[in-house]
């Protein structure tokens, strides 16, 4: 039997400040509350941007098409990085299908961030008719995901690739992000309530010609 990697509820709750963190737009009044620096509209882009944190080859696979788009040879080298250090053995943290795509329940992650004062969630509309959620960054959240990343090269990491996701993603909704994620054909035809494939050998077989190609 193959053991899937879990993370644990602390692992999680620091990935998703690194998201929250780099994903939120700055606020420019107090209208959230005094300690509010920052709003992520939405648990589709955040369970999106999360997605390609715990996927490090689908990353890969975007940082290519970027690469595509503008020539950025950095964008390739980052690739490369991602597979030299083994990070789609390493670090994969495989999520399952629904019908709205790649989900996981963020509730005792979330808790954690919450009960020490580093985000807080809002919910826009009425108890079973929740349109939106709305993940709303503190001062301290802030100041504690530039601490513990300056203290801890492996809380480094998620504040540096969550940059990366962030940048990946660009200025767009969850669904537009999980219609790009669906466009993986082994994304796609993961069947509903299994783990979506990883993507690696193809990834960086596409890796490799590039390379070749450019002379990297």
């Amino acid at each position: 039997m193959t053991l899937v990697p879990v993370a644990t509820d602390r692992q999680s709750a620091v990935r998703l400040l690194a998201c929250i963190d780099a994903g939120s737009k700055s606020v420019a009044d107090q209208s959230w509350g005094v300690d509010v620096v920052a709003v992520l509209h939405g648990q589709a882009k955040l369970q999106a941007l999360d997605f390609w944190m715990r996927n490090p080859d689908y990353l890969a696979n975007e940082l290519m098409n970027e690469f595509e788009k503008n020539g950025d040879t950095a964008l390739i080298q980052l690739a490369e990085q991602i597979f030299e250090s083994r990070e789609p053995d390493l670090r994969r943290l495989p999520m399952i299908r629904y019908h709205f795509g790649a989900f996981e329940p963020l509730d005792n992650a979330l808790a954690i961030l919450r009960a020490t004062g580093l985000i807080k969630v809002r919910r826009v509309g009425m108890p079973g008719k929740i349109r939106e959620h709305l993940y709303l960054l503190t001062s301290r959240g802030r100041s504690s995901m530039n601490e513990l990343a300056s203290a801890a090269p492996e809380i480094a990491w998620y504040k540096d690739r969550a940059n990366v996701v962030v940048a990946i993603a660009g200025d767009v909704g969850g669904k537009v992000l999980k219609d790009r994620q669906y466009l993986q054909q082994e994304y796609a035809s993961t069947e509903l309530k299994h783990l979506i494939a990883p993507v690696t050998d193809r990834v960086r077989a596409r890796l490799k010609q590039i390379q070749q190609g450019i002379k990297i």
